[in-house]
């Protein structure tokens, strides 16, 4: 276990408290009376996915769960960590820093973490993200076309200035993520991690349209809200250019949750849960939900299982 786990779990060493409920889905475990601690999750099917694997993986414990879903946007979330309605929510870690700090500059992971933290109201903190997570905005070219541009965003900066970069301005996917303003989160990241000055920027409503404009050649190259593996079709055709020096703030799933909520156990089974999702298993669970019609505690069941969790 990290020294940040360690930090954690002592902060969290209080008893689990019993948490009022209402409207919820039914609990996981058994039925038998006692304290039953609540999932709470967003609008989304990444939010009510993410939900469901951490109540089935604190199921896994011997402690009752359930979930709460669509409660709305992040600050209804962090309401009902305040009101005691729920215990915790998935959340992005990058996406929720630029949420509670405006003037936070931290870009990589690490940095990312320690200022997540500093920022959470008080009584609520964070717990491991789930580092194989990667849903930073995305650089993308036809891949018809990859051969003609360089793997990495560093190797690209000498031609940036000679290429029309499409960028989508439209709701996310995820109902919790903010749409890219194309100036704050896109060209000037890009300026000033890697000397890119994207000059011709065009904007689309919708992702659709900017892969249209990719294929019939009208710009060069695309940046997505988030990672292609999350598209409709898993981002077919399409071929991402690697952010290495972190242009784009990481985005990793994490637990937020209130101080106090679990003991030192339910805490490593969270963690072992960040140590094993990636991008991939992520986007697969997605997709069965969201575009399949899956039912998620089931998915999310047979994730943990795959998982050993």
């Amino acid at each position: 276990m990290s020294a940040r786990t360690d930090s954690l779990a002592r902060r969290l060493s209080r008893p689990l408290l019993a948490i009022a409920v209402t409207a919820v889905l039914a609990a996981c475990g058994s039925h038998e009376t006692g304290p039953v601690l609540t999932v709470g999750a967003g609008d989304s099917a990444e939010s009510m996915m993410i939900a469901e694997i951490y109540a089935g993986a604190l199921a896994r414990t011997g402690l009752r769960t359930q979930t709460k879903e669509r409660m709305g946007q992040r600050t209804d979330l962090l309401a009902g960590l305040d009101s005691d309605t729920i215990a915790l929510f998935g959340d992005v870690s990058g996406d929720l820093l630029t949420a509670l700090d405006s003037t936070a500059t931290a870009t990589k992971p690490d940095a990312v973490n320690a200022a997540l933290s500093k920022a959470l109201p008080e009584g609520v903190v964070d717990s491991d993200p789930a580092d194989g997570t990667d849903l930073r905005p995305t650089v993308v070219a036809a891949a018809t076309r990859n051969a003609e541009y360089p793997s990495s965003l560093k190797e690209l900066a000498p031609r940036c200035a000679e290429l029309t970069v499409g960028i989508t301005t439209g709701p996310p996917l995820d109902a919790l993520r903010a749409p890219l303003d194309p100036q704050r989160d896109v060209v000037e990241p890009l300026r000033t991690v890697y000397h890119c000055d994207i000059v011709h920027p065009v904007t689309y409503t919708n992702d659709t349209d900017l892969r249209k404009a990719l294929s019939d050649g009208e710009i060069q190259l695309g940046v997505l809200g988030g990672p292609p593996a999350l598209l409709p079709d898993g981002g077919v055709g399409l071929t991402s250019l690697a952010d290495p020096d972190y242009a784009f703030r990481a985005a990793s799933v994490l637990p937020v949750l209130r101080k106090g909520a679990l003991t030192d156990q339910q805490i490593r089974k969270l963690n072992y849960v960040a140590g094993e999702l990636t991008t991939t298993d992520f986007a697969d669970m997605v997709h069965q939900v969201r575009d399949q019609g899956a039912v998620p505690s089931s998915v999310a069941r047979d994730w943990l299982d795959a998982h050993a969790l």
